[in-house]
Order: structure tokens, then C-alpha cells, then sequence
């Protein structure tokens, strides 16, 4: 029984086949073709573990990919068309004039998808490319080198008996060393919790916090059904001081995905996200869509919620932290792909220039320097407010106030708060 590892080398390693590690991995190979790039997914396939139904901005794909629309067999079939934002009581609901709402809540342009085809199709354009994607391994520890600088990764062990001793079969796990190792594992993921702790990357950041969202696929009947209709709600089942929202999703052929998110600092020990889900299942304005319907799939994940404040530092010597490992999504918009994308690009792009220059492991700031003035900066720090408003102040107060806090960013560039610390 060996206890060596085997090893392979690339240029950069890439953790997570999420819409962030695709979407660096074919910004390297649009950047320098002659780099080698591989990406580990622990999913049986990619987008095995992504929960389907999302509505996404294409603002990052339409910089990855310009000409997708053109593609006969991409997965942006759902143009939103309706967008509708509801108050729920115990027995009726109020539609808010989309008026009233900030234009930045607006989903004109967006697409309802399948985020799980959505992964799969970039992942066959990445191959294209020459990427190596290697689905059903899981990257479980993260290898380093004298200076203490990240080296690479390594596989799970193989041949572990029940007593948590190798057996006859054991076989260490693979080594994948680069020059640069990008982290995409999204929310909370293992390794970079560890990178997070071993760098103190959290440092002069305000803690993270976090959501749970539960999603179900449904097929409907077709009287149900209204193609590319968006409707967010917030109030009941949860109480004023219980932060969260749901949504319902309209695909095509008959789907509709729903989903229900809690904020994750409830004070009501009692409260079971699961059962206030189904409940809003139950709602006069919710319950009709699934009348005579099939559920085809169900799950759940944790939600960063902490935003502009919460980011940590995204680079550590040997690599960086994209996507959701970071916490890029905006909460108020229920949305996190396109900054998922935009962050695996820039990441690359400077990995790309780090490695020309001759350069490996080492900490590549500009990655660190570039995110707040981006379009990822300037998409969170517009809602930076938000969250920290609704957990102070509750749902009617806090809502109502995190939204003028977003027309005056909107308007004037401005907040009435300045940026707020979370409760």
C-alpha cells in the first residue's frame, strides 16, 4: 500500500465547475490558448449540484460569450416578460407598482433559466477551448509549500474502511498543482473557509451572514402557466421581524420554479424554514399555479447575504477566491450568477497577465485591488444597505427604507446612511 501521491500540473487549478470556475476557465484560454486549465467538480457531472430556476442578468455572458445568442443550442430560452413584486397578508396579497420600485430591482433583460443547463453549456464551450473539467472528484485539501504559499489541491483518499482506516484498496488522492489556484466552491465551501482562516482574509471586514434558500421544480398545468412571468413576494407566513422573500419563476414547457429564503439570523428558535415554505405554498395568490401540478425536484443551499461589507480579501499568495466563496450576491436582487461570472473573468484576465509576466504563486493583489470599482463593486455597494436596514428595523420598516436607500444610489450616487454595519 503506497502512501505517495500521484500528481499532474497545470497552470492554474480551478475548484468548483460553478458559473464562476467555468467562466474563468474559458477566460484563460480566450487569453493564452496555450495555458493549461482544469477544472474539479464534485458533482457526478456539471451542474449536478446546482439548484435549477434562476433569473440571471446576462451582462456577464454577453462579456464571456458575445455572440451566444447566435447559438442555436444555448439556454437562455425565457426572456423575462412580467414583472410582478408582492406584499403577502394571512388571507391577501398588494402588487407594488413596478413604479415604486428602484430600477435596479427591474428584471427587463433577464432570462428565467435552468442554471444547471446554464453551467453545462459553458462547460461545453470551455472544452471547446481545452479545458479539462473533472467531474465526481472533490478537491479536500489544499496543498502548500515551504513559504506557505498555495501550491495546488488534493483529491479525496479512496479505500477508507468504516473505521476511518485505509483498508486493502486505499488509494491517496491526486495532487493538481498550478501556478495559481482559483477557489469557486461557492457558499461556505471547505477549502475556503480554511484559505479565509489560514490568510485572515476576513480581516477589517464585517462578519459574514447568511440565508437558506429552498427551491422546488414544478411542471404545471398549461393553464397555470405564463411563460416568463417573475413575481417576488415578501410577509406571510413570516413575521415582521423575520427577514426573507420567495419567488416564483415561470420556465418554459410548464416549469415554474418557487422558492422561500430566511434570513439566517431568526431569533424565533421555533421557526422551521421548511414547514414556512410550504405555507406560502398554501397563499390564495401562490397555491392556483400548482393546482393539478407535479413536483420533479426539490433542494436547498446556503445564501451569502452580507454583501459590499462582508467581502473578504479575494487574493492570498497562489491564488484567489471567486464567485460565492466571496459572497458576491446582491441580496435585495436574489441574484449572484452574473457577479459569479464577471468575478471567474477577472480573476482570470489577471492570473493570465500574472503568468506572462513569469510570475507563480504568489499573491496576485490586482485581483484584491480591481473588484470594488468594478461593475461587482458597483453592483453591491448600491445595496449595501439593505440587509443591514431589514434586520435592524424589520420587514415593513426596513424594506421601506432599504428601498429609498436604493433610489438615492440610484439617483445621486448617494446614501442617506453611509454604509451601514450588520446588526
Amino acid at each position: 500500500m503506497s502512501l505517495e501521491r500521484e500528481s499532474m500540473e497545470f497552470d492554474v487549478v480551478i475548484v468548483g465547475g460553478g458559473p464562476a470556475g467555468l467562466s474563468a476557465a474559458i477566460r484563460l484560454k480566450q487569453v493564452n490558448p496555450d495555458l493549461s486549465v482544469v477544472v474539479l467538480e464534485k458533482g457526478a457531472e456539471v451542474g449536478a449540484h446546482i439548484l435549477s430556476g434562476a433569473v440571471v442578468d446576462p451582462v456577464g455572458i454577453d462579456r464571456l460569450l458575445p455572440g451566444w445568442r447566435d447559438e442555436a443550442d444555448h439556454p437562455f430560452k425565457t426572456e423575462v416578460t412580467d414583472d410582478h413584486f408582492l406584499v403577502l397578508g394571512p388571507a391577501g396579497s398588494v402588487r407594488l407598482p413596478n413604479i415604486l420600485m428602484p430600477p435596479l430591482m427591474s428584471n427587463h433583460g433577464n432570462y428565467i433559466v435552468s442554471l444547471g443547463l446554464v453551467c453545462r453549456w459553458l462547460a461545453t464551450h470551455a472544452e471547446a477551448l481545452g479545458v479539462e473539467i473533472y467531474p465526481g472528484f472533490a478537491a479536500t485539501e489544499v496543498l502548500y509549500n515551504d513559504e506557505g504559499a498555495v501550491i495546488g489541491v488534493a483529491t479525496g483518499d479512496m479505500g477508507i474502511e468504516k473505521t476511518g482506516k485505509p483498508g486493502p484498496n486505499y488509494t491517496r488522492g491526486m495532487a493538481l498543482l498550478g501556478k495559481y489556484v482559483l477557489i469557486g466552491e461557492g457558499v461556505r465551501g471547505s477549502l475556503a473557509k480554511q484559505l479565509i482562516a489560514k490568510f485572515d482574509l476576513s480581516k477589517d471586514r464585517e462578519p459574514q451572514k447568511f440565508g437558506i434558500g429552498i427551491k422546488e421544480l414544478w411542471q404545471v398545468k398549461p393553464e397555470h402557466h405564463r411563460q416568463g412571468l417573475v413575481q417576488h413576494s415578501f410577509g406571510w407566513p413570516l413575521g415582521m421581524k423575520t427577514g426573507g422573500g420567495s419567488f416564483l419563476y415561470h420556465l418554459e414547457d410548464n416549469l415554474v420554479a418557487v422558492g422561500f429564503v430566511v434570513h439566517l439570523n431568526y431569533k424565533n428558535p421555533y421557526l422551521y424554514p421548511f414547514e414556512e415554505f410550504q405555507r406560502f405554498k398554501t397563499h390564495p395568490a401562490i397555491r392556483g399555479t400548482f393546482e393539478g401540478g407535479k413536483r420533479l425536484s426539490y433542494g436547498a443551499r446556503a445564501i451569502t447575504e452580507g454583501g459590499w461589507q462582508s467581502v473578504p480579501k479575494l487574493s492570498f499568495p497562489g491564488g484567489a477566491l471567486i464567485g460565492c466563496s466571496a459572497g458576491f450576491v446582491n441580496v435585495p436582487r436574489i441574484k449572484g450568477s452574473h457577479n459569479a461570472v464577471l468575478s471567474g473573468m477577472m480573476a482570470a484576465e489577471r492570473i493570465a497577465a500574472a503568468i506572462a509576466a513569469g510570475r507563480a504563486n504568489d499573491e496576485v493583489v490586482e485581483i484584491e485591488n480591481d473588484w470594488r470599482a468594478s461593475d461587482i463593486g458597483k453592483d453591491l455597494k448600491k445595496v449595501r444597505n439593505v440587509k443591514p436596514l431589514w434586520s435592524k428595523f424589520g420587514t415593513a420598516i426596513g424594506v421601506a427604507l432599504g428601498g429609498l436607500d436604493m433610489w438615492t444610489n440610484q439617483l445621486f450616487g448617494i446614501s442617506l446612511f453611509g454604509t451601514l454595519k450588520h446588526g
